[in-house]
């Protein structure tokens, strides 16, 4: 059982991205149906439109990382690969979720968190790889260049790590206690060759 602290944080993100989406949703629907009246798509148009995209699916991804998820909800692993496509599109990092088939929400959750702290390492961009075989998850990122920040990568391995993390490394706090919580040990291999976790 959760530690009644993280079951309110992770309601405290279910809650927000869930009054989030409803807005940026609508928006993007109102967006649809002017396109739909024949209204010229301008630049500033597409802009806005893309934009709302965007945020619609970086809330369900931070809904699926940071959200409250019971063993008993599954999602689908096409579910998933189509929003992490819709959130990496046009970026620097490419996803490639090669995971097929069902999986509970508390699996895909450290999944999630684990593609997160692989992203770390892509300061100049690359490709995030998802695999999963026989109940492995393996996350690994591929560039030319890497460079896993050692401090928090320490914090995968179990070391104490500093004092003060900022929001944007939080996902390397939440790994380890997720993937315990559902029976799964983080293995990280980071270095300036290779930036890998297997969970």
């Amino acid at each position: 059982m959760l530690h009644p602290s993280d079951k309110i944080a992770s309601l405290i993100g279910s809650r927000i991205c869930h009054d989030l989406i409803s807005p940026v949703g609508a928006v993007a629907n109102g967006l649809e149906l002017l396109e739909l009246s024949g209204l010229p798509k301008s630049p500033e148009f597409s802009l806005v439109s893309e934009s709302a995209g965007h945020a619609s699916a970086r809330i369900q991804f931070f809904r699926l990382a940071f959200g409250d998820a019971e063993p008993e909800q599954v999602i689908s692993g096409q579910g998933v690969a189509d929003i992490l496509a819709a959130v990496y599109q046009a970026g620097r990092v490419d996803i490639d979720w090669q995971a097929r088939g069902d999986f509970a929400r508390p699996v895909v959750k450290a999944a999630l968190l684990a593609v997160m702290c692989v992203e770390q390492a892509l300061v100049a961009g690359g490709t995030i790889i998802v695999t999963q075989d026989d109940g492995r998850w393996h996350i690994r990122a591929e560039a030319p260049r890497l460079a896993p920040d050692p401090v928090l990568w320490n914090i995968l391995r179990g070391e104490p790590g500093p004092d003060a993390v900022t929001p944007a490394a939080v996902q390397f706090l939440l790994l380890p206690h997720i993937a315990r919580q559902n029976d799964m040990n983080a293995d990280p291999q980071a270095s300036d060759s290779k930036v890998e976790i297997r969970l």
